[in-house]
């Protein structure tokens, strides 16, 4: 168990590696349910997400220990965790961070809250799309920029934001370009009954469940890097691809589905990270290549933000899942 997941290029060392994480992403995701409890779906994406060097947009009402979960995650996984809360007045350098004069009045540079590991930007529609929009070059480049200096961030580099359902009051909708940058959008649902009793029993007692640290921040490299290594049958690439055309009502071969429901489809940054997530989920499930079930598996959550439909769909009910559904 405790044996490293190595970067080496060897192939018979890849699938010991792969064999390694099958191992330590079962005991992970047993570290997690000693404080989480049900919402497996949600947790395999954002591992899913963790593993490939992506992002996730969880979307979900207040109240469903979003920030509990992504805090036990950090522990798991021995990162650096913090918690940026956005309101209406949050400004750019309130996360990135601002140059002060210091004691011998020259300018020095206090990091924000974004230099961590793990960044939690929680309920990112509560604030305006000039604060919102901090956050993409750290997202896409792994870097900030502050009076012209750039400062890189430490790898890996994460980012989990959570969204409130757009029809509330005070929120300001995230631009298409950068719902784009989420690899995953995950939606979260309120617990059953059975586990909703299970929740309130575990935290109205006087017990704080602790949870072991399983990977450090080197692991998780070599585990993106293996993710990356891992071989892709020129059909699944097709595939995906295929699959994220169909979604797009300009194009000739568009059915009338698409073309009667949807306005915009996605882009390419879609089909990419379709393969990505295939790989990752593949070696998860100790497979060495993976295979267009794969690809399936990881669809909805990457193609539901990044589809647009229109008025129609809107006023039938007809909601991104159902599209997707029937694209599938």
């Amino acid at each position: 168990m405790n044996s490293q997941i190595t970067g080496s290029r060897n192939s018979m060392s890849d699938v010991t590696a792969i064999n390694n994480l099958v191992q330590k992403h079962q005991a992970l995701k047993q570290e997690i349910a000693k404080v989480i409890v049900g919402q497996h779906g949600v947790v395999e994406q954002i591992l899913l997400s963790i593993y490939t060097g992506g992002h996730s947009l969880l979307i979900g009402v207040p109240g469903l220990a979003k920030t509990l979960m992504v805090n036990t995650i950090a522990q798991t996984l021995g990162l650096d965790f913090k918690r940026i809360q956005f309101t209406p007045d949050l400004m750019p350098s309130d996360i990135l961070g601002s140059e002060v004069l210091d004691q011998s009045r020259s300018f020095k540079f206090i990091k924000g809250p974004i230099f961590s590991n793990i960044i939690l930007a929680d309920e990112i529609n509560r604030t305006p799309p000039k604060t919102q929009a901090a956050l993409l070059e750290a997202m896409q480049e792994r870097s900030v920029t502050i009076a012209g200096q750039q400062y890189k961030l430490d790898l890996p580099y994460f980012v989990l934001a959570t969204q409130n359902p757009i029809e509330q009051e005070g929120t300001y909708p995230l631009p298409e370009a950068q719902l784009d940058r989420f690899m995953f959008a995950i939606e979260l649902k309120y617990p059953s009954v059975a586990e909703e009793i299970e929740v309130v029993k575990a935290t109205t007692n006087d017990e704080t469940p602790s949870v072991n640290t399983l990977f450090n921040a080197q692991e998780i490299l070599n585990v993106q890097q293996l993710v990356r290594r891992i071989p892709v049958p020129e059909n699944v690439v097709e595939y995906a691809v295929k699959l994220v055309n169909s979604t797009r009502p300009n194009l000739e071969s568009a059915s009338d589905f698409v073309k009667n429901y949807i306005d915009w489809g996605a882009g390419p940054r879609a089909s990419q990270n379709l393969v990505l997530g295939a790989k990752a989920h593949a070696a998860i499930n100790g497979k060495f290549s993976p295979d267009i079930e794969d690809v399936q598996a990881v669809t909805m959550g990457i193609l539901r933000h990044r589809i647009i439909k229109n008025y129609k769909a809107e006023a039938e009910g007809i909601s991104e899942e159902d599209i997707i559904s029937k694209l599938l």
